[in-house]
């Protein structure tokens, strides 16, 4: 088998580490319009060639596409318009509907799998690939129904290969949900980062001041604005709605702390806490009666 990675860097370079380890494919081949990024998947023995996207579709079984959303929704169609009937086109993205509509009416379609591994770190570029980075993670396969049964199944090994548990949603569900546990997750980060910034000037007060809790939350501060952009721009109506609630509950901090209502504040944070609860409950599986999108992580 050959797959082609269109996407060097952390997403696209994990999965080659993890899918070479469990002897998925014979052969590599990388697609990167940056030729920095390129050279090193070789020197690394990412891929075994790199080479044009013509070409690299042409050569391949399964097609990755692990590039920033606004890259797919470019490059997605000119894929299908490529592809043969036993050829499987995977995106990677972390927004669907997007992506999905850039190909309706494809006649393709069917060889294409909108995949969202819920995986990743703050680092970017072929260097930031580690092994195990999605394993017991999940991943969201979206609008199955519209996938070929064949390509379906490939996507569902590949994934499985990865050590990851697939979930089936529909595009604009997952885009809800993604806005609520993933992307604000990176806003709040950016927006403490910038807060901190422009108030403390001392930088040697942060350097000796910032524990373990102010690090790990702004972590994600260092996410790529290549990559985070562009997810920004496509989820902004959910996004939206989602920064509004998070305002809000910034308000109710802000009104409480002023007046020193401690009673409103101890019950602000035990509402909080619950959260912990929620991540901690066993989560029942995608094919019970009893699975609810809301559990997804």
């Amino acid at each position: 088998m050959i797959v082609t990675v269109i996407g060097l860097g952390l997403i696209g370079g994990s999965a080659i580490r993890d899918l070479q380890n469990k002897f998925f494919a014979q052969h590599y081949i990388g697609v990167d319009n940056n030729p920095e990024h390129a050279k090193i998947a070789l020197e690394m023995e990412l891929v075994n060639e790199i080479l044009p996207l013509e070409d690299a579709v042409k050569k391949a079984d399964i097609i990755l596409i692990s590039i920033p959303v606004n890259g797919i929704i470019a490059i997605l169609p000119k894929v299908l318009d490529l592809v043969r009937e036993d050829q499987t086109v995977i995106d990677m993205g972390s927004i669907k509907k997007g992506i999905l509509d850039s190909i309706e009416g494809h006649p393709n379609r069917g060889n294409f799998v909108a995949a969202h591994p819920m995986a990743g770190t703050e680092f970017s570029g072929p260097t930031a690939a580690i092994e195990g980075l999605f394993q017991d993670k999940k991943c969201i396969l979206c609008d199955m129904d519209y996938s070929f049964s064949q390509s379906l199944a490939v996507a569902e090994r590949l994934f499985s290969t990865l050590g990851m548990e697939t979930i089936f949603m529909e595009a604009r569900e997952h885009d809800l949900h993604a806005a609520y546990v993933s992307h604000i997750s990176h806003i709040t980060s950016f927006v403490l980062s910038l807060t901190v910034l422009e108030q403390e000037k001392d930088r040697q007060s942060i350097f000796d001041m910032a524990a373990g809790g102010f690090e790990s939350t702004v972590r994600l501060a260092n996410s790529s604005a290549e990559m985070w952009t562009p997810i920004f721009e496509q989820n902004a109506e959910h996004l939206s709605t989602v920064i509004a609630t998070c305002i809000d509950k910034l308000e109710s901090f802000k009104k409480h702390i002023e007046n020193k209502d401690t009673n409103e504040i101890t019950s602000l944070i035990k509402e909080a806490n619950k959260i912990t609860k929620v991540l901690g409950e066993k989560k029942p599986s995608a094919g019970s009666d009893d699975f609810k999108s809301e559990y997804l992580l």
